[in-house]
């Protein structure tokens, strides 16, 4: 997709970012301390396809699913990698434009297409995409490996996207209604294996250089948190809440943070109990 292509840096709202070969992000103007600089609706196409997959529609913003329309051409399938409403209430404002049927791990999100499975291969747009599970971030969040059509499952990816799995930067909130710790701890180990050297695509941030490092020193990142948690609890009390803990471990941060690192508070504590 980047061929013949000035490169555009991020962040630039609303206009095609080549990535790799096969990839390119348009980034909703939607800044904010959750999104960021916004986030990346992802652009998948094999050089020369008339058509295109659209991962992740972002938020219902009508100038955004416009944007997306006209810059892309014809949409062969929309996909969601998780039921965040900055990535999916715009799911109909795109569909109205581009009549593409919508994809995604819950039924209700869904347009003419059934829901997909882990481990399901894509075929559209000249690709071959692979959907591997990842919860963690939440219990629906999928990635998908993105290669030539043809080029055969054992070649490397051209790209990984990653929803809200890895993030551009920082690691990711756990969300506290239905993340789960030991599932995103499953998912870095997975990316960690497959995803060494391969390009990441974010939900929100930047570009992921290597997929599979990020994997790990997120991972490890994790597992450290996990500890702090468990001394903190031990030096605090058994009946100590996830807001005392919270407070305890993370230092300087701003009450909107602090608010925000609870969540993932919430379901370590949770796995703890349960382990």
């Amino acid at each position: 997709m980047s061929a013949g292509l000035t490169p555009i840096r991020f962040p630039a709202y609303e206009t095609l970012r080549p990535v790799t070969e096969l990839s390119g992000v348009i980034l909703c103007d939607n800044p904010s301390e959750m999104t960021f600089e916004g986030t990346n609706t992802v652009i998948l196409r094999a050089p020369g396809s008339p058509t295109c997959v659209v991962v992740d529609p972002g938020p219902d913003d009508r100038s955004h699913a416009e944007r997306i329309a006209s810059i892309v051409g014809e949409v062969e399938l929309v996909v969601v990698t998780h039921r965040h409403g900055d990535h999916t209430d715009g799911i109909d404002q795109l569909r109205a434009l581009t009549d593409a049927p919508v994809r995604a791990v819950q039924e209700r999100f869904c347009r003419d297409a059934r829901p997909f499975d882990d481990g399901e291969e894509i075929h559209a747009a000249g690709l071959d995409i692979i959907v591997l599970g990842t919860p963690g971030h939440t219990a629906d969040s999928v990635c998908l490996e993105v290669r030539a059509a043809g080029t055969g499952f054992t070649a490397p990816a051209d790209c990984v996207v990653l929803g809200d799995t890895i993030l551009g930067r920082d690691s990711t909130v756990l969300d506290s209604t239905d993340g789960d710790l030991g599932d995103y701890l499953a998912s870095m180990d997975l990316l960690a294996g497959r995803a060494d050297g391969v390009t990441g695509i974010p939900g929100h941030g930047p570009d992921v250089e290597n997929t599979g490092r990020a994997a790990q020193v997120l991972g490890r990142h994790r597992r450290d948190r996990l500890d702090q948690i468990i001394a903190a609890r031990a030096e605090l009390g058994d009946d100590a809440d996830a807001a005392a803990i919270t407070q305890h471990i993370y230092r300087d941060v701003s009450p909107f943070l602090l608010k925000v690192a609870e969540q993932s508070t919430v379901v370590a504590l949770r796995y703890l109990d349960r382990t």
